[in-house]
């Protein structure tokens, strides 16, 4: 089984737990074997692989909003940026579109692709288009039950307007055998600084990496 280790300036494991400097998670096929400070993990794994990150390494995001932003907004193909822009479109704009099930499907892969782009590794609310349940399901994005209308509006970015902390998946980093998705946001925390007030600042647009089911499915460029 292959054994990676994804290393990091910083490691917040979520759930109060305290901040791991020079943070590392072992991940060993699709789960986690172990967190903790890298010269640990590295000596107990040498043959592992490392992948090494800048910033902080947290538990995958949740976005609150997955109907509003896979059923209820369309994703323009690169192709149409010209007429219709590169945001999400809504309200009048959406109504305006001759929208198919087959350019519902293109429009939730599209949409999937900026939520991992953003640390996102679960939605929460109930999706009912077949062809965006679909593109979710194929993208091994967890879909997470909604108890309460999220106040919006939707957002990509799932650090937006909420605390950090909220929008984390469970079980915190830490939990060995738990899945393994995580994501990793370009952040400097100066020494004796606030990383979730960081955080924050720089939102979710920052992320550099984001891990699902132990599988790297976005790095930035």
């Amino acid at each position: 089984m292959a054994l990676t280790i994804h290393r990091a300036d910083l490691l917040l494991p979520g759930a109060g737990r305290a901040p791991v400097p020079d943070g590392a998670v072992l991940v060993a096929g699709d789960s986690i074997e172990a967190v903790g400070g890298y010269d640990e993990l590295a000596a107990t794994r040498p043959a592992a692989r490392v992948r090494r990150w800048p910033g902080v390494l947290t538990p995958g995001l949740c976005n609150a909003y997955g109907p509003e932003l896979l059923e209820q907004a369309y994703h323009p193909d690169p192709r149409e940026v010209g007429e219709l822009g590169t945001e999400p479109l809504t309200g009048d704009a959406l109504a305006a579109l001759e929208m198919t099930d087959a350019r519902w499907g293109a429009s939730a892969r599209r949409g999937v692709r900026r939520m991992l782009a953003h640390g996102t590794v679960a939605v929460a609310g109930t999706l009912r288009r077949e062809t965006v349940v679909d593109a979710v399901a194929r993208s091994g994005l967890g879909v997470e039950r909604r108890f309460s209308e999220p106040p919006g509006p939707a957002d990509l970015d799932p650090l937006a307007g909420r605390p950090v902390e909220e929008a984390f998946v469970l079980p915190p980093l830490g939990f060995e055998g738990r899945q393994a998705d995580f994501a990793v946001f370009d952040v400097d925390v100066p020494p004796g600084g606030d990383p979730y007030a960081a955080l924050a600042r720089a939102g979710a647009a920052s992320c550099v990496a984001t891990v699902l089911d132990g599988r790297l499915v976005h790095r930035r460029a």
